[in-house]
């Protein structure tokens, strides 16, 4: 359990996304694609359900939440969810099928190693997943504040 990242997403999909797209993630987010519940084993067998988990935290803190509602123009989902390393390559696989339809641009969320206090960006830049990593102020540096 050493090995755990937080993910927290939080980004809007165009109406346009295919209904395979849309069928995978609510996989992910442990429904069927028909919206009802799945039962363990459901998934197909080579799926490990990346945003189904609900309840507290183990290690990140507060909650584990993952849904994806409709909206006017499409849909929005929400995500917050302990990834294990070996799975982060199924997730950043996810994460580029979704920012490819992701109606949001800039920052859809971040994903850290538990233990650390600096989080990677996660960004849709015009249809690309792009991270980047954020630094922390050192030397007695102070972030920029803006003006207001």
């Amino acid at each position: 359990m050493g090995d755990m990242y937080a993910v927290d997403l939080a980004l809007d999909l165009r109406a346009s996304v295919p209904g395979t797209v849309m069928d995978d993630l609510r996989r992910h987010l442990g429904t069927h694609p028909d919206g009802q519940d799945c039962e363990p084993g459901d998934e197909p067998d080579d799926l490990v359900p990346l945003l189904a988990e609900r309840g507290p935290a183990m290690r990140i803190g507060g909650l584990l939440v993952g849904e994806v509602a409709r909206t006017g123009d499409g849909w929005s989902l929400t995500a917050r969810q302990e990834v294990h390393a070996e799975l982060l390559p199924d997730l950043d696989a996810l994460l580029e099928r979704l920012a490819h339809h992701c109606g949001t641009q800039g920052v859809i969320g971040q994903i850290r190693f538990y233990e650390n206090h600096v989080p990677e960006l996660l960004i849709n830049d015009s249809g690309t997943l792009v991270r980047m990593a954020l630094m922390p102020a050192t030397n007695g540096d102070t972030p920029a504040r803006p003006h207001g």
